[in-house]
């Protein structure tokens, strides 16, 4: 619609023009001696015109040479981001569809534009560290060593990659880095964690796992697992201070008290120092909070002394667990072996005889017949008593064997 106005505008002013062409009979003289030039008004006004628009095509033709060098240069430089941005994109796709060589490749491209050097070397970085070139890879990266723009994705780049080649050392140096500008990063915390369970610097996996659960940003198993064993080093490093035990249990929260693989670990810390009574209570709170057969062990091999009202508590405990886990071998060889201690024989039979003749479980089975074996011994059955213990040495033999 608005080209057809113009053309009914255009058509109408040359009407227009025409019309007055028509009616103007007016002359112009030009005197240039000895010359006179005799020029009707329209042709004057027409030449006029003419000249002028002479005169403005000249000008323009003059004006865009002399700015013909800087489109050209214009032009080049736009041809290069062009091509540096298509190289960056590539190199990127690349990389992500695991074409490392061509990734490499490609940021090379990419990183001849200044603009795209950074974002290019932290590519080819990944690419290079990916086909195990390693030196290549420090080379991409120490091209942006001095850019300060891009100092924390350098830095968490070369702790990820340096966990990944297992130089945890030199990751935790680049971690250092960052917190001493006072930057927090879960992101860094992550590899951090990595780093530290490689040189086994559980007390720092611990710190972390409880840092990175306040964000979410760990995997609830994970952190689960990572909990027990760094609880496990750092008990099994309490030898032999009673005082340092007590301490570092009481640093463990509440609610990781009763986990199996935590109770079992300060349970068998606090027996190394002789302290029975805590590793005994320490074991029946995670019993009573999530039954786990694996603390059955040290809380028979812990128990309380013979003719003691806390034996014959760990018995009535016993007791009462095996109403809710009638069918748990461990279970009915703890309470045969506290039953024996506390020289009850016919519980103590009870509880173990049975064992010898269904359970499954061989270690189990060597125990209760050692636990029957001294029973008879205990009640001048010396034939029986033999026959329990060379049944025992010889699961013990084949246990050895094996």
């Amino acid at each position: 619609m608005r080209l057809l106005l113009w053309f009914l505008a255009v058509f109408a002013a040359a009407a227009g023009l025409a019309v007055l062409a028509q009616l103007n009979t007016g002359n112009v003289v030009l005197f240039v001696p000895p010359y006179r030039i005799d020029l009707s008004l329209n042709l004057f006004l027409f030449s006029l015109l003419l000249l002028f628009l002479l005169f403005y095509v000249l000008l323009r033709f003059v004006r865009n040479t002399r700015k013909l060098p800087g489109w050209v240069a214009r032009y080049r430089k736009q041809k290069r981001e062009r091509d540096g941005n298509q190289s960056l994109r590539m190199a990127l796709k690349a990389l992500y569809e695991g074409r490392f060589v061509q990734a490499e490749r490609d940021a090379q491209q990419a990183a001849r534009l200044p603009e795209n050097a950074g974002c290019a070397a932290l590519i080819g970085a990944r690419a290079a560290h990916a086909l195990r070139q390693f030196e290549r890879r420090d080379e991409w990266l120490a091209k942006i060593g001095s850019d300060a723009s891009f100092k924390t994705a350098r830095l968490i780049s070369a702790a990820e990659l340096l966990v990944e080649e297992h130089q945890p050392k030199e990751a935790l140096s680049l971690i250092e880095q960052l917190g001493e500008e006072g930057a927090r990063h879960v992101h860094a915390q992550r590899f951090a964690l990595k780093a530290n369970q490689q040189v086994n610097n559980w007390a720092e996996v611990l710190r972390l796992v409880q840092s990175l659960d306040k964000y979410h940003a760990i995997n609830p198993a994970l952190s689960e697992r990572l909990r027990d064993l760094a609880y496990e080093d750092l008990f099994q490093a309490q030898t032999h201070d009673a005082k340092s035990v007590r301490m570092a249990w009481n640093k463990v929260p509440k609610q990781d008290q009763v986990r199996s693989a935590v109770a079992l670990a300060g349970a068998q810390a606090f027996g190394r120092v002789g302290l029975l009574d805590e590793a005994r209570s320490i074991v029946s709170s995670a019993l009573s909070s999530h039954w786990d057969k694996r603390l059955l062990q040290p809380y028979r091999q812990f128990s309380a002394e013979q003719g003691s009202k806390e034996l014959m508590a760990q018995i009535g405990l016993c007791e009462q667990w095996l109403k809710s886990h009638p069918f748990e071998d461990e279970l009915a060889l703890t309470l045969g072996a506290l039953c024996l201690k506390q020289k009850l024989w016919g519980k103590a039979q009870q509880y173990l005889e049975p064992l010898v003749r269904s359970s499954s479980d061989k270690a189990i089975l060597r125990e209760a017949h050692l636990q029957l074996a001294e029973l008879n011994e205990a009640l001048n059955r010396s034939e029986d008593a033999v026959q329990h213990y060379r049944e025992s040495a010889l699961m013990a033999e084949e246990s050895h064997c094996l």
